[in-house]
């Protein structure tokens, strides 16, 4: 009885499976009032001409975060054990976020009701303001060609991020790497990927989005199926910067795409819309790899996922027009 009563003391507030679930149904509620929303106030803040930048630098502050708190958690973790030090660091940036959320953000719900007011729709649009939450639904997941290719690759590049999180670690651990390398390489990808979105949300502005988003799913590709192929740390330190380049050439890009596409008096819904369909390629993606890795192995499922971003890219050459106002 003592042994077991250390056991679970040892094991911090989550001793069992049931709490594990209920803490990830928290946490994805957060994301659906945080990190939606905050994308939708800098679409409200910025115009048509800065809005890839914007959704840039809302992308980079999440994943430079993601990046050092992977290094982080790991380097605690190795240090003093994987419960509860490393989430004493989470519940720090629980307290200073909510202290910041509730000092000194601004409402910018009148910034859209401006805009909508004096919103021209681009020539030949059938899009106006006049739409039920279900159309909305309708044209951003199949209706609109730009909208719906968004979503299927929005899907897609977060299926890549399930393999990412839950394959890659197990498949790194099989070759000997130790958890310092480990969390390495897991800090890699989302640091490449948050940097870069500073720069690629920028020249999209500048480029338009089609092609960015394109060779982004490419990339990704290219990237997964060097992950398949690696057997080294250095092969794989390659393939996770290759992602997270991927990565950062598509994500800002496809929040951007929205932003051109939706009108102010429906973009919000669209964006939930969006992101309902991206983030979805979470489940998505731990669900096929872990049932294609169980079935097939470890490399077999990346190279099947591999397969499937190829895919995805080419769905957005060929069925995405291109959204940027002046491109």
């Amino acid at each position: 009885m003592a042994d077991r009563s250390a056991r679970t003391g040892d094991a911090g507030l989550g001793p069992t499976w049931g709490w594990i679930i209920a803490a990830n149904i928290l946490l994805g509620i957060n994301q659906g009032l945080t990190w939606c929303t905050t994308v939708i106030m800098k679409i409200d803040l910025v115009g048509p001409e800065r809005r890839g930048l914007a959704m840039g630098f809302n992308e980079a502050a999440g994943y430079v975060a993601v990046a050092a708190t992977a290094m982080a958690t790991g380097a605690i973790a190795d240090h003093a054990g994987l419960r509860p030090e490393p989430f004493l660091l989470g519940a720090a940036y629980v307290i200073l976020a909510l202290g910041l959320s509730t000092l000194a953000v601004r409402e910018t719900r009148e910034h859209a009701r401006l805009e909508a007011a004096r919103h021209t729709a681009r020539a030949g649009s059938a899009h106006d303001g006049e739409l039920t939450t279900g159309q909305v639904a309708r044209l951003t997941s199949l209706g609109d060609r730009a909208l719906s290719a968004a979503s299927q690759a929005g899907m897609v590049n977060n299926l890549n991020d399930a393999l990412a999180w839950g394959v890659f670690p197990l498949l790194f651990a099989v070759h000997g790497l130790s958890l310092a390398q480990i969390g390495v390489l897991a800090a890699l990808y989302p640091a490449v990927r948050g940097a870069g979105q500073m720069l690629t949300g920028w020249w999209s502005d500048h480029i338009g989005r089609k092609h960015l988003i394109t060779a982004g799913m490419l990339l990704q590709a290219a990237a997964l199926a060097l992950v398949a192929a690696g057997t080294t740390f250095s092969a794989w330190a390659i393939a996770q910067a290759l992602l997270g380049i991927g990565t950062a050439l598509v994500y800002p890009t496809l929040l951007a795409v929205i932003g051109d596409v939706a009108h102010p008096a429906w973009r919000a819904r669209a964006v939930g819309v969006y992101r309902l369909w991206r983030d979805g390629g979470f489940a998505v993606g731990a669900l096929l790899a872990g049932i294609l890795a169980d079935a097939y192995g470890l490399t077999a499922a990346i190279w099947a996922i591999a397969a499937l971003t190829a895919a995805s890219g080419l769905v957005v050459a060929v069925r995405m027009y291109e959204t940027h106002p002046h491109n």
